[in-house]
């Protein structure tokens, strides 16, 4: 995600932004969407079957990124592609309801790339119960297989932000006039949301400056 996100994104984007590239938890199981393209070894953040209803070592999964953003942190925001998107729109909701993340500070913002619900109602009825009210960026490729799970997590995002792109399940780069506006609306967005909790927290207000995980 590091390459992708930094090798198609301006360096006057990614200059706002302090990014944290983990690796997931656990090697992943036959045969990588991303073999040829990236070197391995590859990971994954949690196993998965084809309908996308059943989860393995889902649990496992949230402590690792909790204990990441402890020993790491504080983070102010989650970026997610792909598997890391679903995970981060899910944490956030669950930590809205102090159901997840509940040793680290509240996250302020989101940029989801390829995002989608769980599908399982067992485990969507808890992180999507209510709207996520934090600014969040979507972006929406007219041919990802995940389009129309990213329309509906949209659905559960109180004003998002969404650039949409006609490439499919990848990072998009940011390249037409339209999609660098709704990004710099976002980040003005985001760095006002991460100043007003800084100048709420201490006498003088503090240096903005937002650290984020990619997943």
């Amino acid at each position: 995600m590091r390459k992708q996100v930094v090798g198609k994104w301006p360096a006057e984007v990614t200059a706002r932004f302090d990014l944290v590239f983990p690796d997931a938890p656990f090697p992943a199981e036959g045969n990588s969407d991303v073999d040829g393209i990236f070197d391995p070894p590859y990971y994954e953040w949690f196993q998965f079957d084809k309908g996308f209803t059943e989860y393995r070592n889902l649990d496992k999964c949230f402590d690792y990124i909790e204990e990441l953003m402890i020993k790491e942190g504080p983070f102010d925001g989650l970026m997610g592609f792909s598997q890391g998107s679903v995970l981060s729109a899910a944490l956030v909701g669950l930590q809205q309801q102090g159901l997840a993340l509940t040793r680290v500070p509240k996250i302020k913002f989101l940029v989801i790339i390829s995002g989608a619900r769980f599908r399982s109602q067992t485990v969507a009825e808890k992180p999507y119960a209510s709207k996520i009210k934090i600014p969040s960026l979507h972006f929406l490729g007219d041919n990802d297989f995940l389009k129309n799970d990213g329309e509906k997590l949209i659905e559960s995002f109180v004003d998002p932000y969404i650039v949409r792109h006609p490439k499919g399940h990848t990072v998009p780069r940011l390249v037409d006039e339209k999609s660098l506006e709704v990004m710099s609306c976002f980040l003005d967005k985001m760095e006002k949301e991460i100043s007003g909790h800084s100048s709420t927290e201490a006498e003088a207000p503090a240096d903005v400056d937002e650290k984020e995980m990619g997943i």
